[in-house]
């Protein structure tokens, strides 16, 4: 695991918790799904970054 993969990771779980607390705040819901497609891009990237496959 290097260090840009965790960081994406880390990112993407920082933006789960954004999600789950707009949602409680009853945010505008493009503002949830905007979150919600960068909290997948950075949890999707940071897991294909890791090198288990090697």
């Amino acid at each position: 695991m290097n260090g840009l993969s965790t960081v994406l990771i880390v990112v993407g779980l920082f933006l789960v918790g954004g999600i789950i607390s707009f949602a409680k705040q009853q945010m505008p819901k493009s503002l949830v799904v905007l979150l919600s497609v960068s909290a997948a891009l950075c949890l999707v990237a940071g897991v294909l970054r890791l090198e288990v496959w090697n």
